[in-house]
């Protein structure tokens, strides 16, 4: 008896290291993402690694107890800054909230932004979005704020993942202050299939043909991206962000507005916030720090992007 006991108590050794083993490998993959992604060109690399800047944090309670809390992430030498900084704001994706983003929106700092999130989980509507950068822009005027003349309110972007792709949309092209963005991107924003009074509803609808400002968006040709489905009267096979539905969005988008689509080879829904940051990174770096090299991945006949073994399907406008 007493060796089946110890038996019984190894073999819950064993699971209980495998399990923690298991936790740690997750936990570091998320947290260190920017050293395991997989980058094909020399932009792309540079800008998925972690940039120059230390970087902080700060919270402050939300006056919309759904939102919870504003988190921001920033420059640790931004006090020192004798510019202003660009700000960029980050729409959550569904169960994903600015908590779960910490390591995205650290990255994104470490590149001299004032990154910004939240913790709605319902973010579709732009509302939470446009509180942030309400937020934000309240701290800015406040001189006993550590943002006190921090904010450059010339180059505010935004951006979001899923759902938070539907509410990057929406904060831009419904909201009353959607005017203060200067760029934007989404990685998987969910299509308009689902936006349908028959699918999830009216509220996760959008409508890209009010948007005037640099759009990148991107996706990921895995399963539960892309799906099997050709058009919005599929009935079955919808993926969350098929090719179709970046296919639509794009054409009706005005020609006027710069616009880049492309998706990620072999990668999937909730990976693509990761796998596309390098590239979210440098869109944001061109159009909100003036960085021309950032700008290579996208414009000019040898577009970095065109020639990335890692992404397919672009399309741009000149």
């Amino acid at each position: 008896m007493k060796i089946i006991k110890r038996i019984l108590l190894i073999l819950v050794a064993i699971v209980i290291v495998v399990i923690v083993g298991v936790l740690a490998i997750l936990w570091y993959r998320n947290a260190y993402y920017y050293k395991l992604v997989e980058t094909d060109k020399p932009i792309e690399t540079q800008y998925t690694a972690m940039g120059p800047y230390k970087v902080s944090y700060q919270e402050f309670d939300s006056e919309n107890a759904t939102f919870k809390k504003n988190e921001i992430w920033y420059p640790s030498d931004m006090k020192d800054s004798a510019s202003a900084l660009p700000l960029v704001i980050m729409a959550n994706g569904t169960g994903t909230t600015a908590s779960k983003y910490t390591a995205v929106f650290k990255h994104l700092a470490s590149w001299g932004f004032i990154v910004v999130g939240n913790e709605d989980e319902n973010s579709r509507t732009g509302a939470s979005s446009s509180a942030s950068l309400n937020f934000m822009l309240s701290l800015n005027k406040d001189s006993s704020s550590d943002f006190y003349g921090k904010i450059d309110v010339d180059n505010i972007g935004i951006g979001g993942h899923s759902q938070g792709g539907v509410g990057t949309i929406n904060a831009v092209t419904n909201q009353e202050n959607g005017d203060f963005y200067k760029a934007m991107f989404t990685a998987s924003a969910t299509s308009s299939f689902w936006g349908q009074q028959s699918q999830l509803g009216t509220d996760w609808s959008y409508d890209v043909s009010k948007i005037k400002i640099p759009y990148f968006m991107v996706a990921g040709t895995g399963g539960f991206d892309a799906g099997t489905a050709e058009d919005i009267t599929a009935t079955e096979g919808q993926g969350i962000t098929p090719l179709w539905s970046l296919n639509t969005n794009y054409s009706n988008i005005p020609d006027t507005v710069t616009k880049v689509m492309a998706r990620r080879v072999n990668t999937d829904h909730s990976d693509m916030v990761n796998h596309a940051d390098g590239y979210m990174t440098a869109w944001f770096m061109y159009w909100l720090k003036g960085d021309v090299q950032a700008g290579n991945a996208f414009f000019g006949d040898d577009a970095e992007l065109l020639e990335n073994a890692n992404w397919q399907d672009v399309i741009r406008s000149q």
